[in-house]
């Protein structure tokens, strides 16, 4: 399974699916220390920067994926922070995630973010949702704890 990743960090996701054949086609990050990151463990997927205008960038085999994953910034969602969800430059990522979907259509879509974006005054959530089923996506979604998956902490995502 080939995957691009956006708001990628330091690639957990691409260390947790090594191991059953998932290989990355490429990254999207911007953060100085992550990309560094990247370039050094995987030195042979690109990492494209920025998520806006992503898909306009991508060309030929990048464009050719079966999974979209990512995990736009969490903090114009989370309780701890100012919630201020799409009208957040940062919250806003999630329709650019929205959009990249619609240009490249994979197979399968994989989004990420605090439990704060169900109760998002903005409708971020419903947002994603409804652009992904005009799509022609089948949607479901939980929130996990890190602390049941082996994680010493209590991380609900």
């Amino acid at each position: 399974m080939r995957y691009g990743s956006v708001c990628s960090g330091i690639e957990a996701a691409s260390v947790a699916w090594e191991p059953l054949g998932f290989t990355p086609a490429w990254f999207s990050e911007i953060a100085p220390f992550p990309s560094k990151f990247l370039a050094t463990r995987f030195p042979h997927v690109p990492n494209h920067g920025s998520l806006i205008g992503l898909a306009d960038r991508l060309a030929g085999d990048d464009r050719r994926i079966d999974l979209l994953v990512g995990g736009t910034p969490c903090q114009s969602f989370s309780i701890a922070g100012l919630r201020g969800g799409l009208t957040d430059d940062r919250g806003n990522l999630t329709l650019q995630f929205a959009r990249l979907a619609a240009a490249l259509r994979p197979r399968w879509v994989l989004w990420e973010n605090v439990p704060g974006v169900l109760s998002d005054r903005t409708n971020a959530f419903g947002c994603l949702l409804g652009a992904l089923c005009e799509l022609g996506y089948g949607c479901a979604w939980r929130v996990l704890d890190a602390q049941f998956f082996g994680v010493a902490q209590r991380c609900e995502r």
